[in-house]
């Protein structure tokens, strides 16, 4: 990006009267407008340009107050970073048609793979959740399906596959929602996705996250399993093309071989991008990451 194409600084703006009068008759804030014109001013174009982008989601969205209301109701006006936000998500559904699909997994296996695991975690100083088996599991099943992880670049029409697996993940604070983002999974061992995600997670807890920790990612993973709750359909993370909700692991009656047994379940909730990821694509990537979850074994054999 050229200097010419960053927007300028509050009262450092270069403009013609007639189009900052354009601006304020849009209710365009004319600072925060990327400048393409003869000796980088802000043209029409560029307001029209502007206008008609995909609003930005914020690296954080405070989270609304709870409020007791006076009277028969209180309104709270979404303002700031907050309606941000509720834009970035508006886009993002009417822009790309969602769909969800929700398999369920016998997380058993899984479970008891990660209390061994967090034995020899532990005497590395590491804590051990599913999400970084998690995440190693969907950086597998997407060396079969690599179009899952992918950004649309919506000017151009275009998917852009990447080839690094950069997960973001949402993570609740007390200031709001953050997606801090861990950086080739593909390219690390379980321990080592661990002790980062910790590292980072606290970082960002504590408001101390930089941008490039809170940008840049390919694939998200929001796991609400711990607050409670069968399934979640999450909204796509713009301009990406899949997330994955991970649920919380309980144990459920289910039939095996003809007899009733106990098990420790859990429902899988992506939802992808139907312009680009088809059904069937979505279904087979699910299908994948479920045989690698009930078989984790195959976790330990990926050594990178």
């Amino acid at each position: 990006m050229t200097p010419a194409n960053v927007p300028a600084a509050s009262g450092q703006t270069k403009a013609t009267p007639s189009v900052r009068r354009h601006a304020k008759e849009l209710g365009i804030d004319i600072n925060q407008v990327s400048a393409t014109g003869p000796s980088g001013r802000v043209s029409h174009d560029d307001l029209k340009q502007h206008r008609s982008a995909p609003p930005v989601a914020p690296l954080v969205a405070p989270a609304l107050p709870q409020v007791q209301p006076s009277g028969s109701e209180t309104r709270i006006k979404l303002v700031g970073i907050r309606r941000k936000i509720a834009e970035a998500m508006v886009y993002s559904k009417r822009t790309a048609p969602h769909f969800t699909y929700v398999e369920e997994v016998d997380a058993t296996r899984l479970a008891e793979m990660r209390g061994r695991l967090k034995q020899m975690a532990a005497l590395r100083g590491v804590k051990l959740t599913y999400i970084p088996l998690l995440m190693k599991a969907c950086s597998m099943a997407m060396r079969e399906f690599p179009n899952v992880n992918s950004v649309m670049d919506e000017e151009k029409g275009e998917l852009v596959v990447k080839a690094d697996h950069h997960f973001g993940i949402s993570c609740d604070t007390p200031n709001g929602l953050f997606v801090p983002v861990i950086r080739n999974v593909e390219q690390k061992s379980i321990l080592h996705i661990a002790a980062e995600m910790n590292a980072l997670i606290e970082k960002t807890r504590a408001g101390q996250a930089t941008r490039e920790e809170l940008t840049g990612g390919t694939f998200t993973i929001t796991s609400v399993g711990s607050i409670g709750g069968v399934l979640a359909t999450p909204i796509l993370n713009h301009p990406e093309v899949a997330i994955l909700g991970f649920n919380a692991i309980r144990d459920r009656a289910v039939v095996i071989d003809g007899e009733i047994v106990v098990r420790k379940m859990v429902y899988l909730s992506p939802s992808f991008d139907h312009r680009v990821i088809d059904g069937a694509v979505g279904a087979r990537f699910v299908g994948a990451l479920k045989a690698i979850l009930e078989n984790p074994e195959s976790l330990l054999l990926d050594l990178a």
